[in-house]
């Protein structure tokens, strides 16, 4: 008797030191006793594959959200980047629906404009969500399954110094820095170098999103709107200068003769949100040759732009009008990171689709913006390879093609560099996000590969009825 106490005893202390969580519910032979399990895992907290999990939660998935950063929220909270691009197609009908809708009305009538309003949207959608923020991922355990790479389980470290581990039916890539993939046997697909013909590997430039107030607006309307009509407007102050009651871009006239203190930064045309109150949220001040992946890199970058602010500041106040009052607002917490290491899906969208407007059978997202690719260091204006009307993005382009369990969200899309500079705006992959959230909920008994053309009319129905998401070929 003596014995078994001493067994039991034994047993419960294990239980209470042991770092792993037990699964409520069925054990996890390939994973271990004290392994926990989830249908979804997602690396990273951006708002795309937040958007995926919750979609997947909301029909009745177990999901955990493990995000590397110390903070949730990634590009559009911790980076503010509160200026939205909205696409739309040819007849200029708005491109946008499903959950990210709310988000973008919000923004239009003014309601979402501040940062704060941001961050309640934002804990709208994570509210119900498992997160843990600051994890270091430290192993990733696989092995090959009908010929492909298949994740068996993740271990990661938490904040409180202990090892976690994890087992899921789907992992999803949410970060801007690879944070998963970097994990994984996957082949890169080529950048922005294809086209500048730079190093290899190259990148877009990252961003630091200025902040302002004390900003006079009406001034700034009046004095473009005596310019008029916009022919004369963009001679005076560049293309694509316009200002309203709510936006203003352009100035590339101007903004061309500003000359930063650092060469590693410069100040591109502006693109500019009104907060109200003399607020203004400015995405204009470009950062070359940031490496998300190393914090070194990113700390290095913004304590350059931060450094930077002063200058642009002045020389906004010279040569902006409504800018002769303005005063900087503060800082982000993270750069708005546009482009890093994508990798091969199982359909790469290319240029050609873009332009042609392409519709797939499995679509999972209706897209549409100009093909704008950001400048490098070696071609710091960037360039604009068109305009195309609204074009499908399938399902394929978010599976990770060596890998039988793994997603792709938001920046992570499969899309090569031409293509994908349309197809990286936030609501394009966000919509695509929901949908394959959706989609894992409700087609639970079948592998996504599976998923024929057959199933996708069914599946397009009731995103249709049932969602009001309408993205049928």
């Amino acid at each position: 008797m003596n014995k078994w106490f001493k067994l039991t005893v034994a047993v419960m202390v294990a239980m209470l030191c042991f770092p792993f969580v037990l699964p409520s519910g069925a054990s996890a032979p390939s994973c271990g006793p004290w392994c926990k399990q989830y249908d979804v895992v997602v690396i990273g907290s951006e708002v795309e594959g937040i958007l995926l999990a919750k979609a997947a939660q909301d029909e009745g998935l177990q999901v955990l959200v493990l995000d590397p950063r110390e903070a949730p929220g990634g590009q559009l909270i911790q980076g503010e980047m509160l200026v939205l691009d909205e696409p739309r197609d040819k007849s200029k009908n708005s491109l946008v629906q499903g959950e990210i809708k709310r988000l973008y009305d919000g923004y239009n009538n003014r309601k979402i404009r501040k940062l704060q309003s941001f961050q309640k949207y934002y804990a709208g959608l994570t509210k119900q969500l498992p997160m843990r923020n600051g994890i270091r991922i430290e192993s990733v355990e696989t092995t090959v399954r009908n010929g492909y790479e298949s994740i068996q389980s993740l271990t990661y470290t938490a904040r409180d110094g202990h090892a976690y581990k994890v087992q899921a039916k789907y992992w999803v890539e949410n970060t801007d820095f690879n944070a998963l993939t970097s994990h994984l046997k996957v082949k890169r697909i080529p950048g922005v170098e294809t086209v500048f013909k730079s190093k290899s590997p190259d990148y877009m430039a990252a961003t630091m999103i200025l902040k302002f107030k004390n900003v006079n607006w009406g001034q700034l309307h009046d004095a473009v709107l005596k310019d008029y009509p916009l022919t004369n407007v963009a001679k005076k102050y560049g293309p694509n200068t316009y200002v309203d009651w709510n936006f203003g871009t352009g100035f590339s006239n101007i903004t061309a003769h500003y000359k930063p203190q650092d060469e590693q930064l410069m100040l591109r045309g502006l693109n500019t949100t009104y907060q109200q109150n003399g607020e203004v949220v400015m995405n204009a001040l470009l950062i070359f040759d940031v490496d998300p992946s190393d914090p070194e890199s990113v700390r290095s970058a913004m304590d350059k732009a931060m450094k930077e602010a002063p200058h642009v500041l002045a020389f906004l106040r010279k040569h902006i009008p409504g800018y002769s009052k303005a005063e900087l607002n503060g800082f982000p917490e993270y750069l708005y990171i546009r482009e890093f290491n994508r990798f091969e899906t199982d359909y790469v969208i290319n240029y050609k689709d873009v332009m042609s407007g392409r519709m797939h059978w499995d679509n999972v997202s209706i897209g549409g913006y100009p093909v704008d690719l950001q400048g490098t260091k070696s071609s710091p204006y960037g360039i604009t390879l068109g305009k195309p009307d609204r074009y499908g993005i399938p399902l394929r382009s978010f599976l990770l093609k060596e890998y039988d369990n793994v997603l792709t969200a938001g920046k992570n899309v499969g899309a090569t560099a031409q293509a994908y500079g349309s197809v990286r705006i936030m609501p394009n992959t966000a919509l695509a996000g929901q949908t394959i959230g959706i989609i894992l909920g409700r087609e639970r008994d079948k592998p996504l590969r599976s998923l024929s053309a057959t199933d996708f009319e069914r599946i397009h129905e009731y995103l249709k009825r049932d969602y009001k998401i309408k993205i049928r070929g």
